[in-house]
């Protein structure tokens, strides 16, 4: 077991130890909020394109009745427009996406233009749901990803498989040389920037993969709490 996975388990284990009565809080907050399970459990793809159950407190709503209809219009990563339309919804089977409720066919046409998909202002989160993200409390299920070794403490964020698909060519795929992480490179050097750009992403991704070690990964932790903060302020 080499230095990286050892202190992910010794620090996961403590963490999830020390904020057992924050799980207990937000699990009955969500409660109390509506029905629907406490955790939101997705497929992604990690490290060499190993696929996994990821783990997220639910922060939408269940039981959606609409999705969106044009989605693309929506995604953050759409580079093109500019437009802030409003959200007309249409009834259909759904797929509860980890930034949004699409269909499979809606997020296979979004990503002909781009690899990676997230809805922003979706309405269907919830008031508690919004806390969640904002905070980041939402990801500290993950921290079961990490003792069971789907994930480390720091690394590329895992894509889900819709996504992960699209990532075919060797400069894209060389971002799942990399370990799956809970934070990153990304995170901490865009996370609430006002744009979010794909090329970006995917250099830096790439920069994690070709150059991550121990100590890279502690400084990306240090320079996690002031990203959190930026984001929670922003």
């Amino acid at each position: 077991m080499n230095i990286k996975r050892t202190f992910d388990i010794v620090v996961a284990t403590i963490l999830l130890v020390a904020l057992a009565p924050v799980f207990f809080i937000i699990a009955i907050a969500l409660r109390i909020e509506g029905k629907g399970p406490v955790f939101y459990t997705s497929k992604r793809v990690g490290q060499g394109w190993k696929v996994f159950d990821f783990f997220k407190f639910r922060s939408m709503a269940i039981n959606a009745d609409s999705l969106l209809k044009d989605v693309e219009h929506l995604n953050a990563y759409e580079q093109d427009s500019n437009a802030k339309p409003t959200l007309p919804v249409t009834e259909g089977i759904t797929l509860l996406g980890d930034d949004g409720w699409v269909t499979e066919e809606q997020a296979a046409r979004v990503l002909e233009k781009t690899s990676f998909l997230k809805v922003e202002d979706d309405p269907r989160i919830t008031p508690v749901g919004k806390f969640l993200r904002n905070t980041s409390l939402d990801e500290l299920p993950q921290l079961i990803n990490v003792i069971k070794g789907d994930m480390s403490l720091v690394g590329n964020r895992p894509l889900p498989v819709y996504e992960a698909e699209t990532l075919t060519n060797d400069f894209d795929a060389a971002r799942f040389l990399a370990p799956a992480g809970i934070t990153g490179l990304w995170q901490v050097t865009e996370r609430g920037g006002e744009e979010v750009n794909e090329e970006r992403r995917k250099e830096l991704d790439n920069e994690y993969a070709e150059s991550n070690s121990f100590w890279f990964d502690m400084k990306l932790l240090i320079m996690t709490i002031p990203a959190a903060l930026q984001s929670i302020n922003a």
